[in-house]
C-alpha cells in the first residue's frame, strides 16, 4: 500500500465520540506528504483519570478547541479517496463512527486498515503494542500517546506492512 491515510485518535473518557484530539499522515507513492493534528472539544465534554493518564489532556486543554465537524471540515477534502489505516482499527473506526453520529453527520464509509492485525500476522515480536510494532518497523516513536506521533509510528508501520 502506498497511498493512505495513518489516522489516530485520542479520547477524554469512555464514550468513543469523546474524540479530544486527531493526528492524520497522508502518504502518497510511500512518501508522507502531509501531516495533520488538532486537538478537539469532545463530546461529551470531561475527562476520566485514566484517559488523562494515558495521553495527558485535560478539559483545560480542548476547551475553546474547535468541534469535531469543524476539525473534519478541514480533514474531509485532503484524505478523500485514500484508505484509512490505524493500529487497532476498531478502536479508532469507531471512534470516528461515533463523532459523525453525534453530530449527525453522513458517515461516508471509509475504507479501513488495520497495523496491529499486519503486525501480528508480520512480526514475530512479544507484544504488538504500538510503540514496540513500530520499533520492529525500524520507527522510534518519541512521544506515545499524542496522535500525530502515533498517526506517523501507524503510517511507519503501515509503509512496511501493508
Amino acid at each position: 500500500m502506498q497511498d493512505f491515510v495513518a489516522i489516530d485518535f485520542e479520547t477524554a473518557n469512555g464514550q468513543r465520540s469523546s474524540v479530544c484530539s486527531v493526528g492524520i499522515v497522508i502518504v502518497r507513492g510511500g512518501e508522507i506528504v502531509d501531516k495533520f493534528y488538532s486537538l478537539i472539544q469532545p463530546v461529551p465534554n470531561y475527562y476520566t483519570f485514566w484517559t488523562t493518564k494515558v495521553h495527558g489532556l485535560t478539559r483545560r486543554d480542548t476547551d475553546g478547541q474547535p468541534t469535531f465537524p469543524e476539525v473534519w471540515e478541514r480533514v474531509a477534502d485532503k484524505i478523500k479517496g485514500l484508505p484509512l489505516v490505524a493500529h487497532n482499527r476498531p478502536f479508532d473506526e469507531s471512534c470516528l463512527k461515533a463523532a459523525f453520529e453525534e453530530y449527525d453527520m453522513d458517515y461516508p464509509g471509509y475504507e479501513f486498515h488495520c497495523t496491529l492485525a499486519a503486525s501480528r500476522r508480520c512480526l514475530d515480536i512479544p507484544s504488538h503494542q504500538l510503540h514496540l510494532s513500530a520499533a520492529a518497523c525500524g520507527y522510534d516513536m518519541q512521544n506515545h500517546h499524542h496522535a500525530l506521533c502515533d498517526a506517523e509510528a501507524c503510517a511507519a508501520i503501515a509503509l512496511k506492512l501493508l
